[in-house]
């Protein structure tokens, strides 16, 4: 299967968001890699940035089911999975889906729910799926949640536990437009209704077909015992209290793998692997102390393990 229907179809999707996000086109390509590679993203920046608006455009480019939730600290576990109600009509319990059950699910400011409340996505993201009463629910395939949070607000939140931070891929942000194209944008807000006028550019099918083809992107073995020495590395540094998963290491070959095919290329070599370092290790450290992820200690700390871990340099195409 060519690659080059990811190429096509990744084009497509992001010149249709660009017609409302401008200036970040790069940050799009890297959240269509994590949900072409089966992930899910942390979005952390200040309000007002276009998290929201971004998650939008991008279901509305695929033409898939899209669900919001407005995570609150009075937001039950329920509300989220789905509950069993007694219907009087029937005389039976029927089931009543959440808010999990479409495509693409926006938890917008997910650390303001309370742990409970965060725990009902725990096994959605991994499993897709959900138990309600011991029945077990599929969920939409494709599956991809898109959490956001406010990393200057600390009042009335409640920081993401560790398992649940490991559940996304990556964690990144839009950052501020520049001021051509914050004019451009005040333009499209005040003049039409940008978003509501966006149609689908692709389908389920060529989704499906597009996912498919990133698994055919090579990994040679050295690069696999290059991601698992990456993440050993910041396991045993001595500024780390808890290093990268084996979940993390996993979700590295996949970004990499995904952002490989959206590029062209059909192998991932150890410069792509770097690219993609930052953004899927940075959230799973936890420096001595309990500090969580700050990005000068944790860059610095990712840069020793890069510079402390030997990189393949042979054959490791691995094409004949």
């Amino acid at each position: 299967m060519s690659i080059s229907i990811v190429q096509e179809g990744v084009s497509a999707i992001c010149a249709n968001i660009e017609k409302i996000i401008l200036g970040n086109t790069d940050k799009i390509r890297l959240i269509l890699a994590v949900y072409l590679a089966g992930g899910h993203v942390l979005l952390e920046d200040v309000p007002g940035t276009g998290k929201t608006v971004l998650a939008k455009s991008l279901a509305r480019s695929m033409g898939v089911s899209f669900g919001r939730v407005q995570f609150t600290p009075d937001l039950l576990p329920s509300e989220l999975v789905g509950i069993n109600f007694y219907n009087p009509k029937t005389g039976e319990f029927e089931f009543r889906k959440g808010s999990l059950f479409a495509n693409i699910v926006l938890a917008d400011e997910i650390n303001r729910a309370t742990p409970r409340t965060q725990s009902g996505l725990l096994e959605s993201m991994e499993e897709r799926q959900v138990s309600v009463d011991g029945t077990t629910y599929p969920l939409p395939s494709p599956y991809f949640v898109i959490a956001t949070q406010n990393p200057i607000e600390t009042q009335g939140t409640f920081p993401l536990p560790e398992a649940q931070l490991d559940r996304f891929m990556i964690q990144t942000g839009l950052g501020y437009p520049t001021a051509a194209e914050s004019a451009e944008i005040l333009k499209n807000s005040v003049t039409e209704a940008a978003l509501e006028q966006l149609r689908p550019v692709c389908g389920l099918e060529n989704l499906q077909a597009m996912q498919a083809a990133v698994k055919t992107v090579h990994i040679h073995d050295d690069i696999y015992k290059y991601i698992v020495n990456l993440a050993e590395a910041t396991r045993t540094h001595e500024a780390v209290s808890l290093g990268v998963s084996t979940r993390g290491a996993i979700g590295l070959a996949k970004a990499a793998q995904a952002y490989c095919a959206i590029s062209g290329k059909d192998f991932v070599s150890p410069g792509d692997v770097l690219r993609l370092l930052p953004h899927v290790f940075a959230h799973r450290i936890i420096l001595k102390g309990g500090v969580r992820s700050r990005a000068s200690a944790v860059g610095s700390v990712l840069e020793e393990a890069v510079a402390a871990t030997k990189a393949p340099v042979e054959d490791w195409k691995g094409l004949a």
